[in-house]
């Protein structure tokens, strides 16, 4: 293993040179910090966790609390996951999983166990109850999702309300005037996530200014859940010619049973969805996609963190505007 002194005296420097360099206490010519930091790289030298810590008061980790629950779809849950540990890597960071399940407690005991730098949280509520604790803590805190009133935290995600009302549009463009909304898990609902109640808020504005005929019902993620809601919607809106899905977990059991009643698509109905690009061409037919930019959201999380650790205090909200690609399962209604 390589330590300190190897990369001392390859540099011909000091070890204490090469310590300054790395926690930056003291002031190194450029010139000698460009020697040391070669000979780091070259041979390959990673300095010990607990002593960066130590020299240089901070962890170099970003914990993550994520969302872990039976109506979670897990390869979207991981999709941000893999993006935020990909983008915490660019910046020498580890990346902590926590669940969400202890609450604001749990954002508590993680600041105060200096466990981590800074904070990222996901599964966002309209009125969540973690937003007032995390104002008050003293490592910065990211929410990956919009509540109601951020206040002085930074915010990023995918405009959820623009991507309804581009799905709406997108049917009512091809002519489609009964359309119907397949939502997230009743579950979803009740807890009030931001996301499912912006992407509802934007299906159902965009719908009255279309003068649409609609209906909107939550989905379990189970073949009975999804038989009940297509019973629903088929009551309402019998004549239903459009479906925006905005459930990636119960995609797959929907367009089974669509086959399984005999309705096309997109003969008899077109189909768009809000999805990974990746997940949106894996079905018999390619869906008609708003990707989810799950990359982008997790990239830009972790440089909001990393530049409020580096003491820049501006928050702002990122909302990413949506895109919509289209594809097979959409048609033109004659």
């Amino acid at each position: 293993m390589v330590s300190i002194a190897d990369v001392a005296q390859d540099a011909g420097v000091s070890s204490s040179t090469v310590s300054y360099v790395l926690s930056g206490k003291r002031s190194i010519s450029p010139e000698t910090r460009r020697r040391v930091e070669a000979s780091i790289h070259r041979l390959g030298y990673h300095p010990h966790a607990g002593a960066r810590a130590l020299a240089s008061s901070r962890t170099n980790v970003l914990a993550l609390i994520m969302p872990l629950r039976t109506d979670i779809d897990v390869p979207v849950l991981m999709g941000f996951v893999t993006s935020v540990v990909t983008a915490a890597r660019k910046y020498d960071y580890d990346v902590l999983l926590l669940t969400n399940d202890e609450g604001p407690e749990g954002l508590r005991r993680v600041a105060n166990s200096a466990m981590a730098d800074a904070l990222l949280v996901m599964d966002v509520e309209v009125d969540d109850p973690r937003i007032p604790v995390s104002r008050s803590l003293s490592c910065p805190t990211v929410l990956i999702g919009l509540p109601d009133e951020p206040g002085e935290l930074s915010c990023v995600d995918l405009d959820f309300s623009a991507a309804a009302k581009r799905c709406v549009h997108h049917l009512a463009d091809l002519g489609h005037e009964h359309i119907a909304l397949v939502g997230p898990s009743p579950a979803v609902y009740e807890r009030g996530t931001s996301f499912a109640t912006r992407f509802l808020r934007g299906f159902t504005t965009a719908a009255r200014e279309r003068g649409l005929h609609t209906s909107s019902q939550p989905c379990a993620p189970s073949y009975e859940g999804v038989r009940d809601c297509l019973d629903g919607i088929l009551v309402e809106q019998p004549r239903v010619t459009g479906l925006v899905v905005h459930n990636e977990a119960a995609l797959g059991t929907l367009l089974s049973e669509l086959r399984n009643r005999d309705m096309r698509v997109p003969e008899d109905v077109s189909v768009v969805t809000v999805s990974p690009d990746e997940m949106a061409a894996n079905w018999p037919i390619p869906l008609t996609t708003v990707p989810l930019p799950s990359g982008d959201i997790g990239a830009l999380a972790v440089e909001m963190a990393m530049r409020e650790l580096e003491g820049v205090k501006s928050p702002e909200v990122r909302l990413l505007s949506p895109r919509l690609t289209p594809a097979r399962s959409t048609a033109q209604r004659h």
